[in-house]
């Protein structure tokens, strides 16, 4: 299995948007994450000592191909809309172009 922690900036006057379209019934994107393998997505946000608020994702991918599975989901059409209207809301890192890999340091099951 693979463990994959990120991070990225948020747009604050896009924050509340961003909030809703993950509390709607999202069931396509869900349903598009669990067939190609990914699971146990979590998403938090929290407010940081430079008064930004950053949003920290988790997931884990259980599949046997992670880049092939990766570029089939981002191929397709749905899942490009669902990016469409999220993407607006963040801010990546300086030096990224998206989510930021984090590098786990503890792990406890």
């Amino acid at each position: 299995m693979k463990r994959v922690g990120m991070v990225i900036g948020t747009v604050p006057e896009k924050i509340e948007l961003y909030k809703k379209l993950h509390a709607d019934e999202t069931h396509y994107v869900r349903d598009l994450l669990k067939k190609y393998h990914y699971q146990n997505f979590n998403i938090f946000i929290t407010e940081m000592p430079d008064g930004k608020e950053y949003l920290f994702g988790y997931y884990e991918y259980t599949g046997d191909d992670f880049e092939k599975d990766d570029a089939e989901l981002r191929a397709l059409p749905e899942y490009k809309a669902w990016l469409a209207q999220t993407d607006p809301c963040q801010i990546p890192l300086p030096g990224c172009t998206s989510w930021k890999d984090m590098e786990r340091v503890y792990f406890l099951e």
